[in-house]
C-alpha cells in the first residue's frame, strides 16, 4: 500500500499536469480564434473575387484576350521538394506528379516543349539524370 508521502507526490503531479493541460487548452484556442477570425476577415475579398471572375465569364459576345484558344508550344513545370528525406512520402509523391506531368505533355499531339526549374535536393537528383529537361536547379 502507497505511503502518505507517495500519495502527496502523485496528487501534486496530477495537479500540475491539470494546469499545462488547461494552459494548453487556453493557447490552441487563442489560436483557433485568431484563424477563425482571419477567414472570417477574407470573406469580403473572396465574394469581390468571385463578382470579378463571374464578370469575365460572361456570354455576351464580348472578346477579351483570355477566352482565346491558344496552342502550347512550351510548358515550364517548377518542382519543390525538400532538402532532406524526412518528409514522408511528401517527396515521392511531388516526383511522380511531376513525372506524369512530364508525359502527359509529351504525349499530347503537338507535344510541346517541356522545361522543370527544381527547388530542393530531391527534386534536382531524380530529374538531374533526365536529358535536356533540367533547365535550373535551387
Amino acid at each position: 500500500m502507497a505511503n502518505l508521502k507517495e500519495v502527496r507526490t502523485r496528487i501534486a503531479s496530477v495537479s500540475s499536469t491539470q494546469q499545462i493541460t488547461s494552459a494548453m487548452k487556453m493557447v490552441s484556442a487563442a489560436k483557433f480564434r485568431r484563424a477563425q477570425n482571419a477567414i472570417l476577415g477574407m470573406r469580403p475579398y473572396a465574394a469581390r473575387m468571385q463578382e470579378i471572375i463571374a464578370d469575365i465569364d460572361v456570354d455576351d459576345g464580348v472578346q477579351t484576350p483570355y477566352h482565346d484558344v491558344r496552342q502550347v508550344k512550351s510548358v515550364l513545370l517548377v518542382v519543390v521538394t525538400s532538402n532532406k528525406g524526412l518528409c514522408g512520402a511528401f517527396n515521392s509523391n511531388v516526383i511522380k506528379q511531376a513525372t506524369a506531368r512530364v508525359s502527359h505533355y509529351r504525349s499530347l499531339p503537338s507535344a510541346p516543349v517541356v522545361k522543370m526549374i527544381t527547388l530542393g535536393k530531391r527534386g534536382s537528383e531524380f530529374f538531374a539524370r533526365q536529358e535536356g529537361l533540367l533547365v535550373a536547379s535551387h
